[in-house]
Formats: C-alpha cells, structure tokens, sequence
C-alpha cells in the first residue's frame, strides 16, 4: 500500500512539474521576449527560490537560454527546434509556397504565412521578391505581435471572442482598444487586415481556412512606398486571390468560411 501511494505522489509531482514549466514557457512572447526568475514568479505566484530552480534546469534541458542582461531568461535553441518541427508537419505550409511565391512575383513583396502559436502568429514560410533593390522580410520562426495584421486575422474569426479580448489584455491601453476595434470590424466585414510596425514597414493580411476554420495568415510586406494600405489596391486584390485559392486547397467549402 505504501508503495502504490508513493508511486501515485510521485506522479503527481512529475504532473505538477509539467504543468509548472508550460506555466513559465508561456510568459514569453512579443511584449515579453525575456523574464528574469523573480518577474516569472510574481506572475505566476510562485516561490522566487523555486522558480529560479526551475529556469536553470529548463536551461540545463535546452528550453531556455541566458538573456544578455544578467539574470534573465528567454526561449532555448530546442524550443526553437520542436516548435519548426511542430509547424513544419502543417499541410498548409507544405501548400502554400507555391502561392506565396506567385504572389511575391506579381505584387513584387515579400509575402509570408503565419500559424497561430500558444500565444499569437508565429512566422512559418517567407518568399521574398528580389528583384527589388529593397526587401522587407522577417525570419522564420518569429512570433509576431498581437497588434499585428496576421494576429488581426486570427482574432476576427476566433469563435470565442471573449478570449480574445483576453488576449489583448497585454497591450498598452490605447493600442489594446484600438486593436480591438479593428478585429470587431474584420470580424463583420471578412476584409483584409492591415498593420503598421511604427518604422515604416506595413503588412496587409488575409485568412487561410481549411474545411474547419482559419489555419493561417497569408501577409505580404513592405515599405509604405512599396505597399500603401488601400485595400482596393492591385495588390490587395492580388492578396485575396491568393489567400482564396489556398483555402480551396486545404478543402475550405468556400472562401471564407
């Protein structure tokens, strides 16, 4: 008896262990790319001492990394790695290179498609059109802002739209209302969505579905030269088509839906 009661503490405890390090990778993201053991403990209300111990055994593991600034953390090269894999099994972007790269050609933009990660778009493919003497791109793997374009497409067609506004409680006031304001009229409207990075960079996205619902963001980038967001643009319409004809090869009915 004392030994099926050990094994079953022992269970528990590797459970709670588990759960404890999904807790902590989860704090990281675009408003916060790196935590020390103290900011993560105050979040998560656990003990300073064991939360430090939980880092550096989640460094020891490859999961974390030390931060450049003295006692911070921030996501690991194996973290990096399993998170490729996972991205790299989804049929949408084994499909839409081909898509991307005719978009990339007639629009002359960078185009890129994003997955939803834990906790926002997380970029998976990127074409590049170099025949420009100026390319706008983003690395593979980048998890982009909420405020984002493709975090706008997501959100509009999350069934439940009270996550969402929870998801957005990270922003700064005046960002989080207006970027919740958009998302409502993306949700009515089914349009394109549009973001700005503030350094003159825009991003013009369109939903990808599956027979399901939306299973990526399909963006194209640029300069504000290169890319005015006028959504009755040639390239907003070139955008649509794209992003349509990607949905009908995953199997969506229809576009949109």
């Amino acid at each position: 008896m004392v030994d099926v009661v050990d094994s079953v503490r022992a269970n528990g405890a590797e459970i709670q262990a588990v759960d404890r390090v999904a807790q902590i990778l989860r704090l990281f993201g675009p408003e916060r790319p790196r935590v020390t053991a103290a900011e993560a403990a105050e979040v998560l209300h656990l003990n300073r001492t064991t939360t430090y111990r939980y880092c550096t055994s989640l460094v020891a593991a490859g999961l974390l990394e030390r931060g450049t600034e003295p006692g911070t953390f921030m996501p690991g090269a194996l973290l990096v790695q399993l998170g490729a894999f996972a991205i790299g099994r989804r049929q949408v972007v084994d499909l839409a290179p081909t898509y991307m790269r005719e978009l990339s050609a007639d629009t002359g933009l960078t185009s890129v498609l994003s997955l939803w990660g834990s906790m926002g778009p997380v970029v998976s493919r990127v074409e590049e059109e170099t025949t420009r003497s100026v390319v706008v791109t983003v690395r593979v793997g980048t998890q982009l802002s909420l405020a984002s374009a493709q975090a706008k497409v997501f959100l509009a067609h999350q069934a439940d739209q009270d996550r969402a506004e929870r998801l957005l409680a990270v922003l700064p006031d005046d960002l989080r209302v207006r970027t919740a304001r958009e998302i409502r009229e993306l949700s009515a409207s089914g349009g394109l969505a549009v973001g700005v990075d503030g350094l003159g960079i825009h991003a013009m996205a369109a939903p990808v579905f599956d027979e399901y619902t939306v299973c990526a963001s399909l963006a194209i980038l640029g300069t504000n030269d290169m890319l005015p967001l006028d959504l009755r643009s040639s390239a907003a319409a070139r955008l649509r088509s794209a992003a349509e004809a990607l949905s009908m090869a995953m199997g969506a009915a229809r576009a949109g839906v």
